[in-house]
C-alpha cells in the first residue's frame, strides 16, 4: 500500500508523536483529522495495518524501553509514565510484546554483547527447519538499497508490527535467500532489521534507526496453495513504521540455541 494513500494520517503520525506523553483517546485523534471515530480508525488502519490506540500503545513502551535503559527511574514510575497505573498491567504488556519483563530488559547489555559476539564467530549459518507435510515453505529474497556488513533479523508475525515472538525466525548473515519450512495454515506479515557489526548493545536494544522492512499486506498460507516468492526490501526507519519491540538479544539468543542444538546432531 502506497505511502501516499491516506495523506492525512501522516499529520496524525506526526501529532501522535508530539503528543505521545498526552491522554491521547480515539476522540482527540479523530477530531485532528475531522472525522468520524470510526471513519478514521478504519482508513487508519487501512493505511498502518494497526488501529490507532494500539500504535499509540506501541509507540508508548518504546519510550518505557528507552526509558528503561537511558534512566534510573523505577520500573513502577516508568510504567505510569507511560500511563499504566497498575505495575502488574504494565509489566504483562511489556513482557507479551517485547518478549522479556521490564527489568530483564533493563539488564540485558551485557548479554547483549554476548550474543552479538557469539553470532560473529558462526561460520556456517545453513540451517533450515525440515520440510513437514501439510504445511507450506515461504520462501524470498531480501535486499538493501544500502550496503552494510551485519547480520539481518527476519521472522514471520502474527501482526504487521514485530512484537512478541515471530511465529518463524530466522537469523541472515547476508542479504540474499531466505527461507521458512514447515509454515502452518494461518495469516502472517514478513518483518525484518538488520544489525551492524559496529553497533553497540543499546543501539541493539533500542533499535531506532536501524534498517528494517514490514509487510503491510499479508502473506495468506493455505493447504491448498503455493506461496508467491517474496521480495523484501531493508529501508531506513520512516515516520510511520511502528517501533521494533521485540528483544533483538531475544531472537538472537534463540537462534543461537537451535544452531548448537543442530550444530550437536550433525556432529553425532
Amino acid at each position: 500500500m502506497e505511502n501516499d494513500r491516506y495523506a492525512e494520517i501522516d499529520a496524525v503520525i506526526e501529532y501522535i508523536h508530539r503528543y505521545i506523553d498526552e491522554p491521547l483517546p480515539l476522540s482527540r485523534l479523530a477530531s485532528y483529522v475531522a472525522y468520524s471515530p470510526y471513519h478514521f480508525t478504519r482508513i487508519f488502519k487501512e493505511r498502518m495495518g494497526l488501529s490507532p490506540l494500539y500504535y499509540v500503545s506501541s509507540l508508548r513502551l518504546q519510550k518505557a524501553k528507552d526509558l528503561l535503559l537511558q534512566t534510573n527511574m523505577s520500573v513502577r514510575d516508568i510504567g505510569l509514565e507511560i500511563g499504566q497505573q497498575s505495575l502488574g498491567t504494565f509489566s504483562t504488556r511489556f513482557t507479551e510484546r517485547v518478549g522479556v519483563t521490564p527489568s530483564v530488559f533493563r539488564n540485558s547489555v551485557h548479554g547483549t554483547d554476548a550474543a552479538f559476539h557469539s553470532l560473529r564467530k558462526i561460520r556456517d549459518w545453513q540451517m533450515e527447519h525440515p520440510p513437514s507435510p501439510g504445511r507450506a515453505r515461504v520462501v524470498g529474497t531480501i535486499h538493501a538499497d544500502l550496503p552494510f556488513e551485519g547480520v539481518i533479523l527476519i521472522g514471520l508475525f502474527a501482526k504487521p508490527i514485530p512484537e512478541g515472538l515471530p511465529l518463524y525466525g530466522t537469523v541472515l548473515s547476508s542479504l540474499g535467500h531466505f527461507s521458512f519450512r514447515g509454515v502452518k495454515p494461518g495469516t502472517y506479515y514478513i518483518m525484518a532489521t538488520s544489525i551492524h557489526w559496529e553497533m553497540q548493545a543499546k543501539e541493539i536494544l533500542l533499535p531506532h534507526s536501524t534498517l528494517r522492512t514490514r509487510s503491510k499486506e499479508p502473506i495468506v498460507v493455505t493447504t491448498e496453495t503455493i506461496v508467491p516468492h517474496q521480495d523484501v526490501w531493508l529501508f531506513p526507519p520512516r515516520p510511520d513504521d511502528p517501533p521494533i519491540l521485540i528483544s533483538l538479544p531475544l531472537l538472537m539468543n534463540q537462534f543461537l540455541t537451535r544452531y548448537a542444538n543442530q550444530t550437536l546432531i550433525n556432529e553425532k
